[in-house]
């Protein structure tokens, strides 16, 4: 697993992950300028580094490169979010905690994303394991039995 990104290196890797194309580092330095005071050889530089570590490809365009990253802004989040569950000598309590830590708004994602990854559920797969059904209502089993 990768470092973490520095904090030029994540306002490098942010326009290159959003302009989703082969970036030049004018293009970047221009972009950067409007927000802080950089050189152009340090744009460079931060970009070098990050195709050393594997973040970005580049190719040849004249005398100068053009850069695109390897993977996804998401890929990278996840792979941060592996790396530190997975240092935790309890990974249960570790996922408890940080659930506690997110928004609602998060909560609803992150539902979203284990429907999405476990896949379509038959009906009796919810009614065996208790699905979202049984929890929004837990009386409707005592009421069809007429309690």
């Amino acid at each position: 697993m990768p470092r973490p990104l520095g904090e030029l290196e994540d306002a490098v890797m942010t326009r290159v992950w959003k302009w989703n194309r082969p970036v030049t580092v004018r293009e970047v330095l221009e972009d950067l300028q409007q927000e802080r005071s950089i050189a152009y050889t340090t744009v460079m530089t931060v970009l070098d580094n990050l195709h050393q570590k594997g973040w970005v490809r580049r190719e040849a365009e004249g005398r100068a490169y053009r850069y695109e990253a390897v993977s996804t802004r998401a890929a990278y989040a996840a792979a941060l979010m592996n790396d530190a569950w997975s240092q935790s000598d309890n990974p249960a309590a570790a996922l408890v905690a940080f659930f506690g830590m997110m928004s609602e708004e998060q909560r609803l994602a992150l539902r979203d994303a284990v429907r999405m990854v476990q896949g379509p559920e038959t009906p009796e797969a919810a009614a065996d394991t208790g699905g979202d059904t049984d929890r929004e209502n837990p009386g409707s089993a005592q009421e069809t039995d007429g309690r």
